[in-house]
């Protein structure tokens, strides 16, 4: 069991974020992008087409429960475009939850830059954090975020990561440091990477074979199939997850964190309970947060008649394994765990997708499903837990790990 209630160190600590915020003590706030001259991670010139720039807070906030409850939350912020001057400032509780989505292109070269903003409603932690992007199979151990073998980010500090992602498929990422802490706590988001496929006219003229009303080009593939069937019109990432409220509230209220009674009672898609799941773009920010958005990915699915929906699902969750099904619609898993599924046959590749009614997936897991709308009646849909104590928010009933698949 951790404690932490010493508080003789939070004076230390609010002098170190005064020092921080002071016009000229940035030096330590250096986020890395080839062609950036301003430190904002956007360069200032041409740069090759693959090239990828993104700096991270790594910081505190809150985000609201559908039945209305606060929740305090670690977790990263967006702060892309930030001068270096302002950038412990502009991170400031603005912990999104999950955490902001990356998505690349199979050959693009990340520069992603994470600064260690502080805990604003726990000055006494100093906690380091890192990016841990899980399932990525070249990086390097110094890049790879696992703390007994790679670099930590201090308070006040930023060090950038660089990858070349050269495999296509869903991943995730999230802080390894402490890890079930910090990803209970909420330092989770989706992270996915399209295949060069997407880039070839002729293999995207293929979805213009399909009767009408879909009788058009696909929008782009799940992966390198160099036959189309991964083929898709929509496309969503859909992250599983829970809080513990007892487990942030102990955080929030410096109290011993109940490690061993970790129960999770807010199960959840992109952060948000059922009926939150179905409003598009952000919620309403929380009042603890100073005004700032915390929620901003809506899992609300759309699409027309007969179009294919690609859904990118993945489970960062520590304590539970889940099981969704999308009732009334088919669904075809083509990829797991970043890879299509494709065995070895007689002189060729054979698919071995694989149809079904539901997917389980444990802690770390992720899937490509095809949701083919082909014949299906237009209406509304839902995407949910088959377990029905994961149907509520807390103890309100009728809310939690489910949306809606709406078919125009």
């Amino acid at each position: 069991m951790k404690y932490r209630r010493n508080f003789l160190i939070i004076p230390l600590a609010i002098a170190f974020l005064a020092v921080a915020w002071i016009p000229g003590a940035q030096g330590i706030v250096i986020p890395q992008c080839p062609g950036d001259t301003n430190g904002d991670a956007i360069p200032d010139g041409p740069v090759p087409a693959n090239q990828k720039c993104l700096h991270l807070g790594a910081g505190d906030g809150f985000v609201t429960m559908a039945d209305g409850r606060p929740i305090y939350i670690f977790s990263f912020s967006n702060l892309t475009g930030v001068p270096p001057v302002m950038a412990m400032m502009e991170g400031e509780l603005a912990a999104n939850f999950p955490a902001p989505t990356i998505v690349l292109k199979e050959g693009d070269e990340l520069y992603l830059s994470l600064t260690n903003v502080g805990m604003m409603i726990r000055p006494d932690l100093f906690d380091p954090h890192t990016v841990h992007y899980h399932g990525f199979p070249q990086a390097s151990a110094a890049f790879d975020g696992v703390p007994d073998a790679s670099i930590s980010i201090n308070m006040g500090s930023t060090l950038t990561y660089y990858y070349k992602n050269m495999e296509p498929g869903t991943y995730m990422f999230h802080c390894h440091v402490e890890a079930t802490e910090h990803m209970q706590m909420g330092m989770l988001g989706n992270l996915y990477v399209k295949p060069a496929q997407d880039e070839n006219p002729a293999m995207l003229a293929l979805g213009s074979s399909r009767p009408a009303p879909v009788n058009k080009p696909f929008l782009g593939f799940a992966y390198n199939d160099e036959d189309g069937t991964t083929g898709f019109d929509r496309e969503y990432p859909i992250q599983i997850g829970s809080f513990d409220p007892n487990f942030h509230d102990a955080s929030w209220n410096v109290q011993p964190l109940p490690f061993a009674n970790m129960r999770d009672l807010y199960p959840m898609l992109n952060g948000r309970g059922y009926p939150d799941t179905v409003v598009p773009g952000d919620l309403p920010a929380p009042a603890e947060n100073g005004g700032k958005v915390s929620q901003k990915v809506s899992s609300l699915i759309t699409a027309g008649a007969g179009e294919r929906i690609l859904l990118r699902i993945s489970n960062l969750n520590v304590t539970n394994f889940y099981t969704l099904t999308a009732l009334g619609l088919p669904m075809q898993v083509v990829g797991h765990g970043a890879r299509q599924m494709r065995g070895p046959a007689q002189g060729a590749n054979e698919n071995i997708y694989h149809n079904t009614t539901t997917v389980t997936l444990g802690g770390g897991e992720s899937v490509d499903v095809l949701v083919d709308t082909t014949g299906v009646p237009a209406g509304t849909y839902f995407l949910y837990a088959t377990n029905l104590n994961f149907l509520s928010n807390d103890a309100e009933d009728f809310g939690g790990m489910m949306t809606e698949i709406v078919i125009n």
